[in-house]
């Protein structure tokens, strides 16, 4: 009996898993720190290095485009179907420092394949992510007899995304024309775990703000002058004690306005990963849950806006005491923002509601960072749900449905291109993204390449009816 074309991509896989690693092992060898200046020319011998092996999978167009910073890699590869939909792939080709030193058990950049895992910087956080793509368009085409793939294919892998992407949303802008796509699929994320496939739908936006307040000239003697003279660490303190209210809910005025609401759909399919409050906040290193009442702990990380106090100073902070009213004062805070929130709109509503609550006396400035807006598909998105049944065919399993609390360059993409974003990774909490001794399953590295192996169909057939 011939293969069904499920068991004709996992024949495909393994039959190449061997040269496929290889290639892998060679890519992460390449020490590209953007984060590091001395690294500077590994981050292009990257991308060059990734360029040419794209040219070599079959794209008849790869390039490297250059930013202010370090360099990022654009392929595409048009199907032979002048109206298939065009589908574009976001990941990243820079990794985070390491150093054997950190506590790798190994160098960092000589990977290593120990127990189905292979150890290296970027296994999983990104480049085993973007490279199994290369594995199942091969798949793709030589299952389904196609000299093209079912959609038209881009590419864009960045060279920053490690040191925040500080040029990221300037060359979106600038390439739109180029980027132009009916659905973005980033590969930068992962699953709840290695027996659990999983599809994130969302990730959440980042505002982020400095607030220094100014009291005295000078720090003064709180004998002479303290109960008469506004403390500017005590305005910090009390705004700090105002942010909440009791149910820990953010008492800025405004702020929830266009909240994308949780809904009962998305509660139950929540409800049904298999999470274990204790072993999290073990994770955590934290001795108890808190947040925002009527929520659970996976809804507040994944699904709701949120205000954290990163950093809080002022004054003295010495040994012993000096008896002072400090002259300044200071705390930084970070909003985690969901759909529906508009970052322009928080910051504003941030503006006003600090001013209320500095007292006369003491003058203030107010910093933001650049923000990013948060992203989300719909459950029932046509294009979600092909990732699904691609993810399943790869896996033989339910796929179930998560969201990514963080914030990423994601919803650039989705913001200046107007498509939905899909995420698709296999990467587990285990690997160790940014810590010592990166791994990536074997196993599910090659359930990545089938998944997008069947990925290219599932939205041919799918995103022109989203598109309707």
């Amino acid at each position: 009996m011939s293969d069904t074309p499920d068991s004709a991509v996992r024949t495909y896989t393994e039959q190449h898993r061997t040269a496929f690693l290889d290639d892998l092992a060679e890519w992460l060898r390449i020490p590209s720190v953007s984060a590091q200046p001395e690294h500077e020319g590994d981050v292009r011998r990257s991308a060059e290095w990734l360029t040419a092996k794209l040219k070599e999978t079959g794209f008849p167009v790869a390039e490297i485009w250059e930013t202010p910073g370090a360099p990022a890699v654009f392929a595409e590869w048009p199907s032979d179907d002048p109206d298939a939909p065009t589908v574009l792939v976001y990941g990243h080709h820079d990794v985070q420092p390491a150093a054997r030193e950190d506590g790798w058990d190994t160098d960092p950049f000589e990977p290593v394949i120990r127990d189905g895992r292979m150890y290296g910087r970027g296994a999983a956080d990104d480049k085993g992510q973007v490279f199994f793509h290369t594995l199942g368009v091969r798949a793709h085409l030589a299952v389904t007899g196609r000299t093209t793939p079912a959609v038209h294919l881009k590419l864009l892998i960045e060279g920053e995304e490690e040191s925040g992407s500080p040029h990221f949303r300037a060359l979106a802008e600038q390439r739109a024309a180029r980027l132009a796509a009916d659905a973005v699929i980033v590969s930068d994320t992962g699953m709840w775990d290695e027996t659990t496939p999983t599809v994130c739908t969302g990730m959440r936006g980042l505002a982020e703000c400095e607030i220094e307040l100014y009291g005295p000239e000078q720090d003064i003697h709180s004998g002479s002058f303290g109960g008469a003279v506004p403390n500017p660490a005590t305005a910090v303190a009390r705004l700090v004690a105002a942010l909440h209210d009791d149910r820990g809910r953010i008492a800025v005025p405004g702020f929830y306005d266009g909240v994308a609401e949780l809904t009962d759909t998305e509660r139950a399919l929540f409800a049904e990963l298999p999470f274990d409050e204790a072993t999290w906040l073990r994770t955590a290193g934290s001795h108890a849950a808190s947040g925002e009442a009527g929520y659970s702990t996976l809804e507040r990380v994944w699904a709701r806006p949120t205000a954290e106090v990163n950093g809080i100073g002022g004054g003295y902070q010495g040994a012993g005491s000096k008896t002072i009213i400090p002259s300044s004062a200071m705390v930084k805070i970070s909003f985690r923002l969901v759909a529906g929130q508009e970052p322009e709109r928080v910051q504003q509503a941030v503006l006003a509601w600090a001013e209320t609550q500095i007292p006369a006396g003491v003058r203030h400035r107010i910093t933001f960072s650049p923000a990013t807006r948060p992203c989300l598909t719909p459950l029932d998105h046509p294009a979600l749900q092909a990732v699904a049944r691609a993810m399943g065919r790869a896996f033989g399993k339910k796929i179930l449905f998560t969201r990514e609390g963080g914030s990423g360059p994601a919803a650039d993409l989705q913001d200046v291109l107007g498509a939905p974003v899909l995420f698709l990774g296999i990467s587990v909490p285990s690997d160790g993204w940014h810590a010592p001794n990166e791994k990536v399953e074997l196993d599910l590295l090659l359930k990545g390449a089938e998944t997008t192996a069947h990925l290219w169909d599932e939205l041919r057939v799918s995103l022109p009816a989203a598109l309707r």
